[in-house]
């Protein structure tokens, strides 16, 4: 019946004198208690000591949410992503609308085939999960995700597979972006890389070492043919082997490295 700030102002009436006082807050035991008041209870009972008004509104400030910044609604979605993750985002927030924010980094899409998320069974709680996520999205070369991994390793243990292929379309949607990617997406039977624009002796390239690609310069992108391990009969490739191929055409391709092309070229010769 009573929000949290509610009961801990009326337990803050009783024992104002010399002599000891309680305070008893009842509920009917007909009536089943919500997770929230069961949350308020349990919060009023674990801070008993004196100056434990800090936690209390805290933990009141998850449950009710921070409410509306540009509005008059005292009730928000905070506990959603938690309270230290909210004021980062607050905080974000209000630096881009100045012009004080970082630049922003473009965003790049790659919807491969690879199985890559962050189970329930490795992170049990959303928030956690979703604070993880963030961090791994923003992490901008290897060694920010070097440290990520290591912090995720120390906090919940070793890293399930389908975990370590995270980082791994991480690290690849680096790579990709310092390439001028945005787009590296399945299409059917082709690999759609895009934007690109390349020069005549590299569109030579990439049809000699991939041949069946398609030009499409009216949209900027190439349709590479889905990967497969063999070129008659082969199955396509998934997981970490077709994040290996994507870098190796990029590298041999769209940056022009040689050393990439020989290794894409004598692969392909066998």
């Amino acid at each position: 019946m009573l929000g949290l700030s509610q009961l801990h102002q009326l337990r803050g009436r009783v024992g104002r004198g010399r002599e000891r006082a309680y305070a008893y807050f009842l509920y009917p035991p007909e009536r089943p208690l919500t997770e929230t008041a069961h949350d308020r209870l349990a919060t009023i009972a674990a801070h008993t000591d004196l100056g434990a008004g800090m936690q209390v509104a805290m933990k009141d400030l998850e449950i009710r949410g921070a409410g509306n910044l540009l509005g008059g609604e005292q009730s928000g979605h905070i506990a959603g992503v938690g309270f230290d993750l909210y004021v980062r985002m607050v905080g974000e927030a209000v630096a881009n609308f100045r012009g004080d924010g970082p630049e922003e980094q473009p965003e790049v899409s790659i919807e491969l085939p690879v199985d890559a998320h962050l189970p329930e069974s490795y992170i049990a709680t959303e928030r956690l999960r979703l604070e993880a996520y963030r961090k791994i999205a923003a992490a901008a070369d290897a060694p920010a995700l070097v440290e990520i991994r290591a912090e995720l390793v120390d906090r919940y243990g070793a890293l399930p597979d389908v975990a370590s292929a995270l980082f791994d379309v991480a690290d690849f949607r680096n790579h990709a972006r310092r390439a001028g990617l945005t787009d590296v997406t399945a299409q059917g039977k082709f690999v759609r890389f895009a934007p690109v624009d390349l020069p005549e002796s590299a569109q030579l390239r990439l049809k000699r070492l991939y041949p069946g690609t398609l030009l499409k310069p009216a949209i900027r992108a190439v349709l590479v043919p889905f990967p497969t391990t063999a070129r008659i009969g082969g199955r396509p490739l998934r997981g970490s082997e077709v994040l290996d191929w994507a870098r190796e055409l990029i590298d041999a391709v769209i940056l022009g490295e040689v050393s990439a092309a020989a290794t894409v070229g004598t692969a392909a010769a066998r």
